[in-house]
């Protein structure tokens, strides 16, 4: 007998293109929406045209030919009922197909932006068809697609999958808002507007339709953002107590400085969460230089001190260093005496240095592990792992935080934690993660509604201000001769460039040009100093190198490519300089600001831009170096890159695929007033009508996608 299940039929060209849309379930098409419509509902006569208007007109073709006036075109001549008024329609993009339908004596109807010159009426790459049938009642939407999917078949489609949906009773109200007309009726509003309707109200997203369809999203979200905050709350963790005389006392005495009010506070939330036996999972937010890794450090010693492991895991290595050289520093002699040490891993480690690690690792010597990527890969084995960091978390996707709270180390026999139906402890990690980025309030409560946010929201005392200049290129000499000043001083400097080759899509001036030059100038100025390249492509030991150098002063001037972005710290280094500004984001630039304001002189940072061909500079460049110059407040800062780059890009979810908010804009006061009353109504929606809810998820969220959720 044949087990064999049947082959799947192939998938035809239009099912693929609509499955690369995302278009799948019923609800899908319903919730696929215009761009914009068209309207398809009257004719206009040419003699009452105006001119730059969008008109229908029925029309004759009287001339189909192709002619070649510098570019090959198709031109055709159509005049409209009475003959006296007469259109010339110019495709330069056209197929046989479109000779055949206007040949000369067709009746067609055409649509496009129409203009008058001395030479009559124009339109170019008009829509056009057989002349006939009726009027169209509603407004023609015009939907997103992909190549080789036409306007008509994804109308189809759409319309039917509205349909089948409304059959089924999928669209049926989850929550009652009394003012705002029902989700069936705003879908068919939307997909199938009559004429009265504002287009412009359609278009802005402002029409009572619209602001159902954002009310229900932002629900859908906070549904699932509190159902995860809720299982999360039935997971078990290690509870890990502290003594007053433990490793967290020991660390507190050793470290060269007091930890301010914010960092205090923070640490003890912290701790508070680490000591319950239910995951952690909270994220630390500060400034630039705001002291998160001393607070990551304290968290280290409780669990190191309950008798688990902790792993660090930070996106580059320079950064896994600097936090390896720091937390050796602070904790190796404490975990010296308890025969523990601090291990290290990375992408291009030796092997034996890399076998001795993972040993230390699966042996549990190694209380805290530092280091990349490499730490989630198969190999390594943890011994009782019970706190995960990951430090700049928006660089990291929730694949891969997933991949290392999975390498949770299970319960022993003796802790008192029940097992699930299937016999396995519902264990998991306590999980930190920390950005330097801070997030504005408002995103806090929609995207990161599933965490606690704990935020030290102070500099340590002796950071001195930054004053940020805005330099053409044009100067570049000058910041020169300020480099030289600041040499002859005995002090450091940065320059930064973005890229570290020539590129022929950018033209910028690299880091290994940039490098030559400033060795070549300060040579004749100053012959001491000692000038640096640094850039990804230099090995690991060399990159080591060169950094030991600069943090020992035996390089001056340390020219770079945004590789030392996060985590380095010299404090003797007073100047930034940052090399095409314009093209660099808001965080990033405050990023690399923060890199100088360390030690105890003034410091400053430069941003060197480049205007465009026609001597402008372009307004998002214009407002991200404004707003450097304006603040070195970094929740400021955050506000503003949130206004320039929107949710997607600030979060980092466009590059890592996660799913964003569609259709509410969390900019717009009003979409910020769905959120709160989406807040308030998702626990109640759970509480008494459960069922409901994880259908109205559904509807938003097909199975296996998140809203940022990890």
């Amino acid at each position: 007998m044949n087990t064999t299940p049947p082959a799947k039929p192939p998938q035809t060209h239009a099912q693929r293109a609509l499955a690369k849309l995302g278009l799948l379930r019923d609800i899908d098409f319903c919730l696929h929406l215009p761009l914009r419509y068209e309207d398809e509902t009257h004719m206009t006569a040419l003699r009452d045209a105006r001119h730059g208007e969008t008109v229908q007109i029925e029309a004759m073709v009287t001339s189909c030919e192709i002619q070649f006036k510098g570019k090959r075109q198709l031109v055709v001549i159509v005049v409209d009922g009475d003959g006296v008024e007469e259109c010339t329609l110019r495709f330069f993009n056209f197929y046989p197909s479109h000779q055949r339908t206007m040949a000369v004596g067709e009746q067609l109807r055409i649509r496009g932006e129409i203009k008058k010159s001395l030479l009559g009426w124009s339109m170019l790459h008009p829509s056009f068809k057989p002349a006939g049938g009726e009027l169209s009642q509603v407004l023609t939407a015009v939907y997103p697609t992909s190549a080789g999917l036409p306007q008509g078949y994804i109308r189809k489609a759409v319309w039917g999958g509205l349909l089948r949906a409304a059959q089924r009773g999928e669209l049926a109200p989850t929550a009652v808002i009394a003012h705002l007309p029902s989700l069936a009726d705003s879908l068919e509003l939307l997909h199938h507007p009559t004429p009265d309707v504002s287009v412009t109200e359609l278009e802005d997203k402002s029409h009572p339709a619209w602001q159902r369809l954002k009310a229900e999203e932002l629900l859908a979200q906070q549904l699932s953002q509190l159902q995860a905050r809720r299982e999360r709350a039935k997971m078990q963790a290690h509870g890990l107590s502290q003594s007053d005389r433990g490793v967290v006392f020991e660390l507190l005495k050793v470290l060269p400085f007091k930890l301010t009010t914010a960092q205090t506070r923070v640490q003890r939330e912290i701790a508070t969460d680490l000591a319950l036996a239910k995951p952690m999972n909270r994220l630390l937010q500060g400034d630039v230089g705001s002291g998160k890794t001393v607070v990551a450090a304290l968290a280290a010693a409780q669990c190191i001190e309950a008798g688990f492991q902790c792993a660090l895991m930070v996106p580059t290595e320079i950064l896994a260093q600097q936090h390896f050289a720091k937390l050796v520093g602070w904790l190796e002699p404490l975990l010296t005496a308890r025969g523990l040490c601090v291990a290290w891993l990375s992408g291009t480690q030796k092997a034996k240095e890399r076998r001795e690690m993972l040993a230390k690792i699966e042996s549990g010597e190694a209380a805290l592990v530092v280091g990349t990527h490499a730490i989630i890969q198969s190999k390594v084995t943890f011994a009782k792992l019970a706190l995960v960091v990951v430090d700049e978390q928006h660089r990291f996707g929730v694949a891969q935080r997933l991949a290392l709270i999975q390498k949770t180390t299970p319960l022993s026999s003796d802790e008192d934690i029940a097992p699930t139906a299937q016999g396995q402890s519902n264990i998991n990690p306590h999980l930190l993660m920390m950005s330097a980025t801070p997030i504005p309030r408002t995103l806090a409560m929609s995207y990161y509604a599933d965490l606690d946010v704990s935020t030290i929201d102070e500099l340590p005392p002796g950071r001195t201000p930054i004053v940020t200049k805005i330099v053409a290129m044009t100067k570049r000499d000058e910041v020169v001769r300020r480099i030289v000043d600041q040499l002859k001083a005995g002090r450091q400097v940065y320059w930064v460039c973005p890229l570290i080759e020539e590129s022929e899509a950018v033209d910028l001036v690299n880091a290994t040009e940039t490098h030559a030059a400033l060795q070549a100038a300060l040579t004749v100025a100053l012959p001491s100093a000692k000038v640096e390249l640094l850039h990804s492509k230099i090995s690991t030991p060399e990159k080591k190198s060169i950094m030991q150098a600069f943090e020992k002063n035996e390089v001056q001037v340390l020219v770079s490519t945004t590789v030392i972005e996060v985590g380095v710290d010299v404090p003797n280094a007073t100047l930034m300089v940052i090399e095409h500004a314009e093209r660099f984001g808001l965080a990033q630039l405050h990023q690399l600001r923060g890199r100088v304001g360390r030690g105890l002189w003034p410091s400053a940072c430069v941003l060197l831009y480049a205007t465009n061909e026609s001597g402008r500079l372009g307004d998002a460049a214009k407002a991200r170096l404004k707003a450097m110059v304006d603040t070195t407040d970094g929740f400021e800062i955050a506000r503003r890159d949130l206004d320039i780059r929107g949710p997607g890009e600030f979060l980092g979810a466009r590059q890592s695929g996660a799913q964003m908010l569609r259709f509410a804009d969390l900019s717009q006061p009003q979409d910020q007033d769905w959120l709160k009353w989406a807040q308030a109504t998702a626990p109640v929606l759970l509480d008494t009508k459960l069922d409901m809810a994880l259908r109205h998820v559904e509807r938003w969220l097909p199975s296996g996608a998140s809203f940022m959720g990890a």
